[in-house]
């Protein structure tokens, strides 16, 4: 492939996917973003910048069964969004044999929390926060028991996905989760990336060629 042809479909799958596919470094690595808010079964506002969940999926496959890919770099800026779909695209991740590393710059925000754990490594950058609160619904909310166990039990899952996937208790997770005093309009905890770190939320805190070292040692040890 020419160097204008390779240069043009990187310049395509950036515009389009927010993907990019590096060739020329130490390790071939693929790039993907997951940015604003999580797209599911519902299309969102043409003004809301989105990440859809249709989009990532295949190409996760994608990465994984490459011949020519060595690594993932997941990189995440996220205010949260649809449960189902963010947790679909967690528990891909979660199952790649491909090394992969996970960046949280900015935020990472409710459903966020288990992108950014799904990795093998997670890092986040020193001025990024992760925001863990319980599941929540902007739509119609029926106030009968069946509805509350529901979102118990849709909790329980993302609680269990974090604990299996990260340093932290499912006992000190709730505890963030649940707190009060903390949020003006709602329950919940803000972690600073030097707190995310701490509580065994977050691997490390990070630079970006931190970042891509640390893909590059899994890459390495996977050999």
């Amino acid at each position: 492939m020419s160097n204008k042809n390779s240069n043009d479909k990187m310049t395509e799958g950036i515009k389009e996917f927010g993907s990019v596919t590096a060739f020329s470094g130490k390790h071939k690595i693929y790039c993907l973003t997951i940015i604003g808010e999580i797209e599911g079964h519902n299309v969102l506002p043409e003004q809301t910048k989105t990440t859809k969940y249709e989009h990532i999926i295949p190409q996760l496959v994608a990465v994984e069964e490459s011949k020519e890919i060595e690594g993932l770099l997941v990189i995440l800026n996220t205010v949260g969004g649809d449960v189902e779909a963010g947790l679909a695209i967690a528990e891909l991740i979660s199952g790649m044999k491909k090394p992969t590393v996970s960046f949280v710059l900015g935020g990472g925000h409710s459903i966020g929390v288990p992108l950014a754990v799904s990795a093998k490594r997670s890092f986040i950058a020193p001025s990024a926060t992760m925001t863990v609160h319980p599941v929540r619904s902007n739509g119609l909310f029926i106030g009968v028991p069946q509805m509350f166990n529901h979102f118990a039990r849709m909790q329980d899952r993302i609680t269990d996905f974090v604990e299996r996937n990260s340093g932290i208790s499912k006992e000190r997770f709730t505890e963030l989760m649940m707190k009060t005093g903390e949020m003006v309009t709602d329950v919940g905890s803000v972690l600073s990336g030097q707190n995310a770190v701490k509580e065994g939320l977050i691997d490390e805190i990070g630079t970006l060629s931190r970042v891509i070292e640390g893909l590059y040692g899994l890459i390495e040890n996977n050999a």
